[in-house]
């Protein structure tokens, strides 16, 4: 008689349901984390997310569904073909339901308009009517008083000399090496900031107008990125020049304040002066070519 307990197949434990929970089911059983199929798929955590949860009509779209599925099928060793198709199955189903929900019932009294949204609907007409006639009777009837240009010139440009003079302010005043180091993503980017001993700091896609700050106690922070050119940067609330302007792709770069204060500036390439030619100076004229002066006629004596 041997102490292992062999299951009934009436007692395995039953499969997840669902493709969401297949997909959360297998990534749990590699031990992967959210993080990191985002990314191996770049695909956004937030996707992931409605992913799992099978919240699929959150997607930007049924192509987007699908093909979000099968990345994360093939990161977590499923069939893609398999998970592909229950997606499209579950997608159909609830925009289906969705759909019946909505759906009109005719002879429903309580669906039927009643007399008050006919009285606004009449009101709204006649409202938008009479913008209409307004409208145009302004422009119709002249008289309308036009904004000097001089004086809208004397704005812009009084406004452009003080937006000058706030630059020159901050361009004055050091930036503070201590302070807190800030990176805004301008467009989709992927980013992984790291310290030097190989401790992840952040890892994944920052969307439009989203910022990450270097915690205060990280040792040697450094970033891994493809788009360097979409990350801009801050120390204590000063912009700092990008890392790069160019699509390159750049590793292992500090990214604490001192490291990016002590980044030489980007230098412009000279302008080149236009090459003119040279001035010829007028020839030399040679003594032979002068006319020899005429010797003076000694006068003839009488005889």
């Amino acid at each position: 008689m041997t102490d292992v307990n062999e299951l009934s197949e009436g007692q395995l434990p039953p499969a997840p349901a669902g493709v969401g929970a297949q997909l959360r089911a297998a990534r749990e059983a590699r031990g992967l984390s959210i993080a990191q199929i985002s990314a191996e798929t770049r695909i956004s955590e937030r996707h992931l997310g409605l992913l799992e949860a099978g919240d699929f009509a959150a997607l930007p779209g049924r192509t987007y569904a699908v093909g979000f599925a099968r990345n994360f099928a093939k990161v977590v060793g499923l069939d893609q073909a398999d998970i592909a198709a229950q997606v499209r199955i579950e997608l159909g189903d609830e925009l289906a339901e969705r759909g019946q929900q909505a759906h009109f019932q005719p002879g429903d009294p309580a669906r039927a308009p009643g007399r008050g949204l006919v009285w606004f609907s009449i009101f709204a007409v006649l409202l938008l009517l009479a913008g209409l006639f307004v409208a145009a009777r302004e422009l119709l009837v002249p008289g309308a008083e036009l904004p000097s240009l001089t004086e809208q010139a004397d704005a812009e440009q009084a406004e452009a000399e003080a937006s000058r003079a706030a630059a020159a302010t901050r361009a004055v005043q050091p930036v503070d090496a201590g302070g807190a180091v800030t990176f805004t993503a301008q467009g989709a980017v992927w980013v992984r900031f790291y310290e030097a001993e190989g401790r992840r700091l952040k890892e994944g896609e920052l969307a439009a107008g989203e910022s990450y700050t270097i915690p205060a106690d990280a040792v040697a922070p450094q970033v891994l990125t493809g788009r360097p050119d979409l990350l801009a940067i801050s120390i204590a609330g000063r912009a700092v020049p990008k890392l790069s302007e160019d699509t390159v792709t750049v590793s292992d770069v500090p990214v604490d304040a001192p490291s990016l204060l002590a980044r030489p500036a980007p230098v412009a390439a000279p302008v080149q002066a236009p090459v003119q030619a040279p001035v010829q100076a007028p020839a030399a004229v040679s003594s032979s070519s002068t006319p020899a002066a005429t010797a003076p006629v000694a006068p003839v004596a009488a005889n």
